[in-house]
């Protein structure tokens, strides 16, 4: 996501054309989640436009398409017009997110190894699950995930649901998202984690306390991690990101300085 209304004149400049939204974003966020790509596969000429706005070190987590995981199951689905799509991408393609229904669980393990193997070789992969059984035990699914060099992404909602909703944006996720348990286990050398904080700014960051010495342990091991901050109603998000890299950074001195962002101007009655 690179693109919310109340962002506008206050992360990004008001009413950019869609072909510069990214590269607002990424004045303030060197990765973001490609949560557009579950729903329909863009055109490589619009992919091919990501890929301009934003510089080679920049990371995509593009989402396989729901009609994939979800309708299909990781069934018999031809994937070669997502790939030719994605192929702009090239190195910004930090992984591809496989994101699992609750339903798929570790009856299906076979499933997924033999859609793995499948996957193109010269391409990374992570794996969302959210099957409970999956996480009280994780063997089978690690040595799955193993054989193919995917990671496990970890989607950290034990801070949202610590509370009751307080206002209409987590009320609406308190009936959407996952209860998912809290997993810190790192399977490759690009750890992904997600993580779903509250509306309330200073809520979010007491529940990423736990995340800054794990991330910064990951760093000292010569890992790569990518961090996705999410809240209910995301308006926080970009800024609420740059803390917590400015958290892990204070314990990795060494961790590059995100880029100063754009001062958004104000407007004006002249």
């Amino acid at each position: 996501m690179w693109s919310l209304k109340s962002w506008q004149g206050r992360f990004v400049e008001r009413a950019l054309p869609a072909g510069e939204r990214l590269r607002a974003y990424a004045r303030w966020c060197d990765a973001v989640e490609g949560n557009t790509t579950f729903y329909a596969t863009p055109t490589r000429e619009t992919v091919a436009s990501w890929a301009e706005q934003t510089g080679p070190s920049f990371r995509f987590v593009p989402k396989l398409p729901k009609a994939v995981t979800h309708q299909g199951r990781l069934g018999d689905a031809d994937l070669r017009d997502f790939w030719h799509a994605m192929e702009p991408l090239g190195p910004r393609a930090h992984a591809y997110w496989i994101q699992l229904p609750g339903s798929f669980g570790p009856g299906d393990l076979d499933v997924l190894a033999s859609f793995l193997r499948r996957l193109p070789a010269s391409l990374r992969y992570a794996v969302e699950v959210r099957h409970p059984s999956f996480f009280a035990a994780p063997a089978a699914l690690e040595a799955v995930l193993a054989e193919a060099g995917a990671e496990w992404v970890p989607f950290d909602t034990t801070a949202f649901f610590a509370a009751p909703p307080t206002s209409e944006a987590e009320r609406d996720a308190w009936t959407k998202k996952p209860r998912m348990p809290l997993r810190t286990v790192a399977l490759t050398d690009r750890p992904i984690v997600r993580y779903l904080g509250r509306d309330d700014p200073a809520e979010t960051a007491a529940g990423w306390h736990k995340w800054v010495p794990v991330v910064a342990g990951w760093l000292r091991d010569g890992r790569s991690p990518t961090v996705f901050v999410h809240t209910p109603d995301n308006a926080d998000a970009p800024q609420l990101a740059r803390r917590f890299h400015d958290e892990v950074r204070a314990l990795v001195p060494s961790l590059p300085a995100l880029l100063a962002p754009v001062p958004v101007e104000p407007l004006t009655l002249f």
